[in-house]
């Protein structure tokens, strides 16, 4: 009677599969649920916190806060009807590593501070990186160029203005003069001097550092992307905004 007893073999093992499943059933009721599982939530739980901004401290205490800047295409600005006003006054850098206030010079540059103003004022400088440093025989910190490649400007150019005499360290520390390609290319790319350096009579300039030389040196101090004296800083500063006064 074989199948008989595949019959019998079938429901034995029907019984044995019950038996399993009961004693699986009384097991789970039984059990207690982790402490450590996480429910779900759609609100944030009461000890969330919003994650700080990264800053780094350089030399002298200086602190720099991250900077969402980064190289863009600059805006649109259209050049000064007059170009020849000149202003005394400040431009303040708002950057990321705190304030550096120039004390400009519109009698001895009025051309270059008229479109300086401009520049300024209609915004062509926020979020733009300070591109270039050079830590060795000359001494600056070099910006103005919203691209951040060293060849952006803003679409026009001006003459020269104030230049110095060809004599030794004709660029003091502190000063600010504008970068050029060659005579009467002035555009927005200018340096900030943060020590004595000797250089060509061939650059405007427009004003001096009264307030923040620390932050240009503490940049300095870090160095150059690579180890070599002539490139992208270290430390990234931006200038998040030009306050005109």
């Amino acid at each position: 009677m074989p199948y008989l007893r595949k019959a019998q073999t079938v429901k034995r093992g029907i019984y044995f599969s019950l038996v399993v499943l009961l004693v699986g059933i009384l097991s789970a009721c039984s059990s207690t649920p982790k402490e450590s599982a996480a429910t779900p939530s759609a609100t944030p739980s009461a000890t969330a916190t919003t994650p700080s901004t990264a800053a780094t401290t350089l030399a002298s205490g200086v602190t720099c806060t991250d900077t969402a800047a980064v190289g863009h295409s600059p805006v649109t600005i259209t050049p000064p009807s007059e170009m020849t006003k000149g202003r005394m006054g400040t431009f303040t850098l708002v950057t990321n590593c705190g304030n550096i206030v120039i004390e400009t010079n519109g009698v001895k540059a009025p051309v270059t501070m008229t479109a300086l103003t401009a520049l300024a004022t209609g915004g062509y400088f926020d979020a733009s990186l300070c591109h270039r440093l050079t830590t060795a025989s000359i001494y600056v910190l070099q910006c103005g160029d919203p691209t951040a490649t060293g060849s952006g400007g803003p679409g026009f150019t001006y003459q020269d203005e104030n230049l110095p005499q060809p004599v030794a360290n004709n660029y003091p520390e502190g000063t600010v003069a504008m970068a050029n390609s060659g005579p009467s290319t002035n555009g927005s790319q200018f340096f900030l001097v943060y020590g004595d350096t000797s250089l060509g009579a061939s650059y405007t300039i427009w004003g001096k550092i009264t307030s923040g030389l620390n932050i240009v040196k503490a940049i300095a101090a870090a160095g150059v992307v690579g180890g070599g004296s002539d490139g992208t800083p270290v430390a990234k500063i931006a200038i998040e905004k030009v306050i005109v006064s």
